[in-house]
């Protein structure tokens, strides 16, 4: 009897003291810029698995969508950290005089692709741009499309809004779409029975960082050992949800996002990890997240050629490398 009531009294106390640390953990919110999405496998994966717990955070993700504008969020201190896009948004920043800088770059490549039929003249890089018409977003068209225009001569009087509808694409093999390289060439093969060609910008001079981490320099000024700690574990989350147990973020993914299917998830990992979208070049021995100053300079100055972006502006502040590059995670690759 009194083994039995010592064992007692021995698990509370274990209970009490990791019930006092979960409670001391910081609050924080990520917002996504999208709808659950293996994309976003990463953060699901620290929050599921502890990851981002055991080094203090108790992680919130509100993740994003058509009605959700996560930005002004954190520009307003709603949330505490924003997934961006690409870099744009930081230059954008800078120049608005906003506090905002990116601190970790989780996908080393733009996902942004373009697809094309096979066989119909359209199978190399350089043929793209004589395709018939160019299927392509508002958005894209005003920034990649730019860039595509003035580096590779691709004719303006071409594009055609693309309604993320694959119809007009499959219905004219002369044609080529935008897309993302996890999701759009999936549901071409689906619905046209094919596998498209797909380049991948990224790899073609289209070189800004993805998937980025933004914060406000208040943030980074008052609280860098919380910056540090999500930086780190979404580095780990990351390794562990390319190439480790991934079932319990999948599930969270899909919680979150009912539309979300198994098969779209066990595509768009096997894309992420194909094209090398958040490990590969620098990340092979800085760890996922790596990001360096050329490579950013390297992009605003194609911005700026293509007058995406205006000439001028201090990029230095457009973010920090004091949180990565150290090889977070990188023992976890497997």
């Amino acid at each position: 009897m009194y083994g039995k009531l010592k064992m007692s009294v021995a698990a509370v106390a274990v209970l009490a003291a990791s019930t006092l640390g979960a409670a001391a953990n910081e609050k924080v919110t990520f917002g996504t810029n999208w709808l659950a999405e293996p994309e976003h496998g990463g953060y699901y994966q620290a929050v599921a698995d502890g990851t981002y717990a055991a080094c203090g955070l108790d992680v919130t993700i509100m993740q994003g969508g058509p009605q959700v504008s996560g930005r002004p969020m954190l520009l307003a201190g709603k949330i505490d950290f924003y997934m961006g896009g690409n870099l744009l948004s930081a230059f954008d920043a800078v120049q608005q005089g906003i506090p905002m800088r990116v601190v970790a770059a989780d996908f080393q490549k733009d996902p942004q692709v373009i697809m094309s039929h096979p066989g119909e003249g359209l199978d190399k890089w350089e043929d793209l741009k004589n395709a018939e018409q160019y299927i392509l977003g508002d958005e894209g068209a005003q920034t990649f499309f730019q860039w595509m225009i003035i580096e590779l001569g691709f004719d303006a009087a071409k594009r055609v809004p693309y309604t993320y509808n694959t119809a007009p694409f499959l219905a004219n093999k002369k044609s080529i779409q935008q897309g993302y390289v996890t999701s759009e060439p999936f549901a071409v093969k689906k619905e046209g029975g094919f596998v498209p060609n797909q380049f991948l910008l990224a790899d073609y001079g289209w070189d800004t960082y993805s998937t980025t981490v933004e914060v406000m320099q208040d943030t980074i000024d008052k609280k860098p050992e919380v910056v540090q700690c999500f930086v780190d574990g979404s580095a780990k989350g990351w390794y562990k949800y390319l190439y480790g147990d991934n079932k319990a973020a999948n599930d969270m993914i899909k919680k979150d996002n009912p539309d979300m299917t198994d098969e779209q998830i066990a595509f768009s990992i096997e894309q992420m990890k194909k094209f090398g979208l958040g490990d590969s070049g620098d990340t092979e021995k800085l760890g996922i997240g790596a990001m360096n100053e050329a490579r950013i300079k390297s992009f605003y100055d194609k911005m700026v050629k293509a007058k995406v972006t205006p000439a001028g502006i201090d990029i230095t502040k457009a973010y920090t490398l004091a949180f990565v590059n150290k090889g977070v995670g990188l023992e976890l690759k497997k």
